[in-house]
């Protein structure tokens, strides 16, 4: 029997072009392997090259395009986009993946810190998804899918700004949903909790233990499981699906 993630796979295309944001590395990097294999094109970006975006554009020369962009960076996001649609000639799919993450409590936050957050993680993919809608239109249609985090309906202690942001980040979805689903493009957003990837090591034993614990699972959701639900939301199996949230943790916020 095939593995679950097969279900949701169509047959190889050449012809749909995939934007994932901060490409490089966990959920990012696992995201533009499997669109690769998959036939996709795909173009991503981060700040700083690394051995994987080096390796992969050495490998998939017709098919992989990385920049080094900063997600603040309206200006750059738009010379991004018109690259991408200079090399590749049109647009299915945005993943709104790239994040930054800063522990502090909210008291002692100083402004240029809020500022910075908000604009990694709402203001930036604002302008991303923008740009990328824009060409998904000329193209006929597609997906956007948002990563959020379950702390933006939970809330939690040290990440107020970021949850902030992330809400912000699913109430655009859901309005772009209906703005934009006549045009033939479709908005969602996943809400994982703390997973398994190479982006979590961060995290404290203890915090990754009492997550565990709490989860009636009893263990962390690994990065492809989570890969896994983009695809699908990004599949013709879910071509009526749009301005949804998807909790994805294991039973925790329930």
């Amino acid at each position: 029997m095939s593995a679950p993630r097969d279900l949701f796979r169509r047959p190889p295309d050449k012809g749909r072009v995939a934007v994932v944001s901060g490409g490089s590395r966990g959920l990012g990097r696992v995201l533009v392997e499997r669109l690769l294999a998959d036939g996709w094109r795909v173009a991503t970006f981060s700040r700083k090259a690394n051995g994987f975006t080096e390796a992969t554009a050495e490998k998939h020369q017709d098919s992989f395009h990385w920049a080094p962009v900063d997600l603040t960076d309206s200006a750059a996001l738009r010379s991004f986009g018109r690259d991408v649609v200079l090399r590749f000639g049109r647009l299915d799919l945005l993943v709104n993946n790239a994040r930054v993450l800063h522990q502090e409590l909210f008291l002692t936050a100083a402004p240029g810190r809020i500022e910075a957050l908000v604009g990694a993680n709402l203001l930036g993919p604002l302008h991303l998804t923008q740009v990328c809608a824009r060409v998904m239109v000329r193209s006929g249609g597609g997906s956007v899918v948002n990563i959020s985090t379950v702390e933006a309906s939970l809330g939690c202690r040290g990440v107020a700004v970021h949850a902030a942001a992330k809400a912000g980040l699913e109430g655009l979805g859901r309005s772009l949903a209906r703005e934009l689903g006549p045009l033939g493009i479709r908005v969602n957003s996943l809400s994982p909790a703390l997973f398994d990837s190479d982006m979590t090591g961060d995290d404290t034993s203890h915090d990754r233990e009492k997550i565990q614990h709490r989860s009636p699972l009893r263990r962390l959701r690994t990065v492809d499981e989570v890969a896994d639900a983009v695809l699908l939301l990004a599949s013709p199996q879910a071509g009526f699906i749009t301005g949804q949230t998807w909790v994805i943790d294991g039973g925790v916020t329930r």
